[in-house]
């Protein structure tokens, strides 16, 4: 999914005259796969009652440490279960295959978890014979290797940006002996720390771009601080894409953005916060969108799971934020898409015979034009009423969708059932 920004001072009246733009000159088709999400129960054949096409195996109890108990003892049947269950679902499989294991560990002070001493760099043959074995057992079920989590902080890796790129490119070297189709995706930064970004994520591409780019994949994490919407999120991968053009970065290299959540609290005394109702499916959704106007290839919801303390949008069965997820996937899966950002972003979608949009603003409100084909227009709660084209509506951070009553029941007919609400 590359970038497909026409302009980011186009009016939304112009913005409704580019509806029937050509599909040739549009990008797409979305694919499935760049709707991922974190299972932390896929071994034992947990199902998200969500459409999704890839899973990130992390915080799943197959870390490298949990995987490989000893320097000579593996335990294999986790990670089996996992890649089992998740192929069983259709899910492209991406396995995390840091951190470092208890006994492998050079100084157990650093990094506690998923053990003792897991930020702290391994010895180079023990990455070695450690990423081997998991490509040469699995790399038949496995789609793409991600080489650390978060390894501008400190708590997960303590070493310097040139170690992560050493770990990387000698992992790539061993993935495409094994496993040629595989993925190759670099350690994730998060972004919203900004001193530990700046100081690892421009110096790693620096080290990767010196070792000619043994990655396929560049990674982020973009949470927002815990009092972040997806306008700051948005505003965190312009960037993340500044910097990727800065570091000369190969327009061939994907972007995903491996986790994603909000209202998780920090940094420093930053307050969390919980967000339900109308707001989470709201905000589920753009984020899924904004990935149109902001060339992220795939992103992983962190994560389907029960509610905790942690996270301040819930994915389950009938919360709203899965309500919001799954409506955003029926509008965007198999579609081709030409975005504009502005005060009002509008994602042209469909093609010259069944046309329609989607928009929504980052932060305030605009205005937006119906254009003259469409009849209904659905929320990302998929609450859908009638309109008359012509009308002038106004766009807030809960998506709208545009479209013919017969685009509406096609949609419709796809949209997994969902038990009753909840927040």
């Amino acid at each position: 999914m590359r970038r497909a920004l026409i302009s980011t001072a186009l009016s939304i009246g112009l913005a409704a005259s580019v509806v029937l733009a050509s599909p040739a000159s549009a990008d797409g088709p979305i694919n499935k796969v760049q709707f991922g999400m974190h299972v932390p129960n896929i071994s034992i054949g947990v199902d998200p009652g969500v459409s999704y096409g890839a899973i990130r195996l992390w915080d799943s109890g197959v870390a490298w440490g949990q995987v490989q108990q000893g320097k000579n003892k593996f335990w294999w049947n986790g990670l089996d279960a996992s890649i089992a269950n998740a192929n069983e679902q259709d899910a492209e499989v991406l396995y995390v295959l840091g951190s470092t294991p208890k006994w492998a560990a050079t100084d157990l002070k650093a990094g506690t978890y998923p053990n003792k001493g897991a930020a702290s760099v391994p010895k180079m043959a023990d990455w070695k014979k450690w990423v081997t074995a998991v490509v040469k057992r699995h790399g038949n079920s496995i789609n793409a290797y991600q080489i650390w989590n978060e390894a501008n902080l400190v708590n997960f890796w303590a070493g310097t940006p040139k170690q992560m790129a050493d770990l990387t490119k000698a992992a790539s070297k061993i993935i495409r002996k094994y496993d040629p189709g595989a993925k190759v995706v670099s350690a994730s930064s998060t972004v919203r720390l900004e001193s530990a970004y700046k100081r690892f994520f421009p110096a790693y591409l620096k080290e990767l771009k010196k070792a000619k780019w043994p990655v396929d994949v560049i990674s982020v994490h973009t949470y927002p601080d815990g009092q972040g919407n997806p306008g700051d999120r948005a505003a965190y991968l312009d960037q993340v894409n500044s910097q990727l053009k800065k570091s000369k970065v190969p327009a061939s290299k994907q972007l995903w953005d491996t986790e994603v959540n909000y209202g998780i609290a920090g940094p420093g005394k930053i307050k969390g916060q919980k967000i339900g109702g109308d707001t989470a499916a709201a905000w589920t959704a753009q984020t899924y969108l904004e990935n149109m106007v902001q060339g992220v290839d795939r992103a992983y919801w962190y994560f389907w799971d029960k509610s905790n303390s942690l996270l301040g949008i819930t994915l389950q069965d009938g919360t709203t934020g899965a309500i919001g997820y799954q409506t955003a996937y029926m509008w965007m899966n198999n579609s081709y898409y030409s975005c504009t950002e502005g005060a009002v972003n509008v994602c042209q979608m469909g093609d010259f015979t069944q046309p329609d949009v989607v928009v929504w603003s980052n932060s305030g409100s605009g205005t937006y034009t119906v254009p003259a084909y469409a009849t209904v227009q659905c929320d990302a709660m998929n609450r859908c009423s009638t309109v008359n084209p012509g009308d002038s509506i106004a766009i807030g951070n809960m998506p709208l969708w545009f479209g013919s009553a017969q685009q509406n029941d096609q949609n419709q007919a796809t949209l997994v059932p969902s038990p009753a609400t909840t927040p």
